[in-house]
Order: structure tokens, then sequence, then C-alpha cells
């Protein structure tokens, strides 16, 4: 019996606890450690809304989503866009898209490659998002004609993409959206809907049959099925509780009997009030979610523009260079979460070239630099703001006693880091310029590094160095060995 129970014990020890329906106990497990080891994650925002694949590019958050094409465009937040009926007629129906979403030349092995090269970690694709359609076979009764295998692809395209992608060694997630437009009103209208009444009226789910008969089945049926590491749930927390949508109910399944319990996480955005409260993680959205850092673990999603899904009205200049995705990630990381950069694919199942190749110059500075990155937490010197002075320039992350210093552009002079505490200082043996067990190398360069300790500072003097020495573009990491307790 002990031997058995050691066995059982042995795991994550996510499985040794049994979970009650309640955030106190729920909130009790402790988060998987590969979430938080991870830092880079790959989101993908594709479905129906990749045939228009439109939007106007307008400022402000949240303004330029072509995947909220049926709301925005066709729907009750459009003001007097006319867009859609110029295009393609006032008699053409969201649902008409479906058969043009065909994906014709969607590889789910050059996707999951790219993901790979791009030094991701796992991957996180929408299985349906608030347009209700549904990119696997779901046996849910409501979906009977509006999934991916009964109009479209004719394809299973989330078993496809799992596939791949777990033979490349990264996680499979799922982003699953818990309201519909089609079936569920919201305060964030005037009108109190998304889309014109006629279609709710004609599609729409009865209400009292949403949660129990199509939602919980639904993500039953995507756990069971492809057993996914994420769960990144959407939407849930605009306008009903927990009690509409039975989460706590759902979650402790989850945490009990999911094929995958031991490593599956989740998101806080199931229920009204639970967003920066409850969930494994929290989700931050283009920078929206204030207050995140190292206490609890956090995930800041964007997309390499100002849309998830796939926009053809965003041009060169609405994308963000690979220098500045890096140094997001950068800032993500040393601020103690994950980035998950999206991709919206194009309906014929193509990733946009440029969007392939800030994946590759991201995936070029992670084999350099990807120590700093991967398995890190986050550091502050202490009495420092990294916000001010001579700090701006700089980010940090650590693993264990290792100290990183990422420099986000080349320094002009010598880099003062404050703050090191007791380790750095006269008492470690050797005076108090160089005391003895530190180290200090440049990652991806094979010359020497000076450096010295003034007071609780340690000072990096940069290496001169010719272009070809240069380790990588975009930022540069120096390691500090055995600097930290």
């Amino acid at each position: 019996v002990v031997l058995s129970t050691l066995s059982f014990l042995g795991g994550t020890g996510v499985e040794a606890q049994t979970y009650e329906p309640t955030w106190e106990s729920l909130d009790s497990r402790p988060i998987p450690e590969w979430f938080e080891d991870a830092k880079f994650g790959i989101f993908i925002h594709w479905g129906v809304y990749s045939v228009p694949a439109w939007i106007r590019v307008t400022e402000g958050r949240y303004a330029s989503y072509a995947e909220w094409y049926y709301a925005r465009v066709m729907g009750e937040l459009k003001g007097a866009e006319d867009f859609h009926e110029k295009t393609f007629g006032p008699d053409f129906e969201y649902r008409d898209f479906g058969p043009m979403f065909k994906a014709e030349l969607f590889d789910p092995e050059l996707w999951a490659d790219l993901f790979a090269e791009a030094g991701a970690k796992y991957v996180v694709l929408t299985s349906k998002h608030h347009d209700g359609y549904c990119l696997w076979p779901t046996k849910s009764p409501f979906k009977e004609d509006w999934n991916s295998m009964a109009v479209g692809p004719g394809r299973d395209l989330v078993g496809d993409l799992t596939e791949a992608v777990r033979a490349q060694g990264l996680r499979m997630g799922l982003y699953y959206s818990m309201i519909e437009w089609e079936t569920n009103r919201t305060g964030r209208t005037e009108s109190g809907r998304f889309i014109p009444q006629e279609a709710m009226d004609r599609y729409g789910i009865p209400l009292d049959r949403y949660v129990d008969d199509h939602v919980i089945p639904q993500l039953k049926e995507l756990v069971n099925d492809y057993q996914p590491a994420v769960i990144f749930s959407d939407a849930g927390e605009w306008d009903e509780d927990e009690d509409f949508w039975k989460t706590k109910e759902f979650l402790a399944w989850l945490y009990n009997h999911a094929p995958n319990k031991d490593e599956v996480v989740v998101n806080d955005r199931w229920a009204k009030g639970m967003v920066g409260q409850h969930g494994d993680y929290y989700s931050s959205e283009y920078q929206d979610l204030e207050g995140v850092g190292a206490e609890h673990p956090w995930e800041e999603s964007r997309g390499m523009g100002r849309s998830y899904g796939y926009n053809r009205a965003e041009n060169i200049d609405h994308y963000r260079t690979s220098k500045e995705l890096v140094h997001e990630l950068i800032d993500v990381v040393s601020r103690g979460g994950n980035l998950l950069l999206n991709v919206g694919p194009t309906a014929d199942g193509r990733i946009p070239v440029i969007m392939q190749q800030r994946l590759r110059d991201i995936g070029s500075w992670l084999r350099i630099n990807g120590e700093a990155i991967y398995g890190t937490r986050a550091w502050k010197p202490a009495g420092g703001d990294l916000a001010e002075g001579e700090l701006t320039n700089l980010r940090f992350t650590r693993k264990g006693p290792d100290l990183y210093a990422h420099v986000l552009e080349w320094p002009e002079g010598e880099i003062r880091i404050p703050g090191l505490g007791s380790p750095v200082g006269p008492d470690r043996g050797r005076g108090p310029d160089r005391p003895e067990g530190i180290s200090v190398e440049l990652l991806g360069f094979e010359g020497p590094i000076g450096w010295k300790v003034e007071g609780r500072s340690l000072i990096i003097d940069p290496p001169l160095m010719s272009p070809s020495q240069a380790p990588s573009p975009y930022a540069y990491v120096f390691k500090i060995g055995s600097a930290l307790p």
C-alpha cells in the first residue's frame, strides 16, 4: 500500500488532490510546472472569418479584430460600414462563408515545423470562436451543419493539427468561446445583441439548453478526445456568472477526471468576476490586464499586427518588427509571464509569409539566447526601478543562482546592475572588485567579458567586436553565473 501510494504521488503532485467545486479548493491546485517553464506559445485564430478576412484598421485596442467580422462588419457594431454589402451583396449571410472556408492548402506538419523552428513550446488553436463554427466534428446536435467536417474543409482540423504539433514535441492547447453571437445576448451593445435578431432567431440555441446540452458536453468532448494541455476559455466573463456557466463544477471535473489532469492548465475567462481572481493563469490581451506579475502565473496574448484573425486590410506598417516582438517576449518573461503570439492563417490554410518570417527570426534569437528565457523566473534589482534611468534598456530573468541581463539596445558604455546583494561583495574571497565564484559571459560570444563590482552593483564592460562577431540581432544577453543566492 505504501509503495502504491508513493507511486501515485510521484508525478507532478497535481493528481494527489481531490478537488471540490469551490474556489478555495480549485485555487489550491498547483499549476503544472511545464507552463511556467515554457514561456513562449503560438496562438492560432482560424475559421470561417478567415474567408472575408477584413476589418477596417482603426486606432484603439480591440477595434481591428478581423475575427469579429460577423459582429463588426455585418452586425450590430458595424456603424456606417458598408463593406460587406458592397463586396458580397446585401443578401449574403455570414454562414454563406462556410463552404468557402476550404483549407485546401492546410499542411499541419508544415505549421508544426514552423512553430518548433520559432522556439515555441506550446500551441493554442481556436476550436470555436464567437461565430460558433467548430473546427472539429463535434457531437453537439446544434452544430451538425456548422463544423469543419460537415461544411468547408471536410476534415478534423483540431485533430490533424494536434497530431502534428505533438509529433514535434510541443504541447497542444485549445481556445474555446463560451458565448456564441447567434445565441447569447449582451450588455455590451445598446441593442443587447451582437448580430441582427433575424440571425439569432434562425440559428440560436435555446438558452435553457445552451450550457447543459451544448457548452459543457463540448468542453468534455474536447478534453476526452484531444486532451488539450491548455484550455483558453474566452468571453464567459462578459455577461454571465459562474453559476450560469457551472464553472466550478466543470473545473472540478477537469482537475479530477481529465485524461491529462496533471498536465492541463486553464485561464481566467470562464465567468464574470473571475478575471485576475481565479484560474491557473491570468490572461492579458494586448496588455489589457493590469497588475499582473510574478505572484501568479499569467500570459500576454497578441497578434503580430492589430488583429488575431488574418486581416487583408493590414499592411507592413501595422505589423510589429521582429525586433519589437523579441523585445516584447523579453519584457513579458522578465515580469513573470508567458507570451502567446498569434498567427492568423488564410482561409486556404497558409500562414502568411510575413508571419513566417517573424517566427523564424524569433527562433533564430532563441537558439542563441533561449536559456535566458525557458525555465526562468522574474528578477528585479533591489532598489532599482526598471522604468527609470539607466535600467530602461535592461530586463532581467533568473534561473537558480544565475542571472540573465537582457540588453535591448547595444550599450554605448558600461552596464551597471544594482542590488545583486551579498553574493556579490567583498566577502566572496577575492576582494571587492572580482568576488570568487562569479562569472560573466555574453551568450553567443566567444571572447572574455570585462566586469567588476563596486559596492552592491555589478558593472559590465561590453566587449568590442566586429559585426561578424555579434551573437544575435534584436537584443543581447549577459549571463552572470552564481550571482544570486
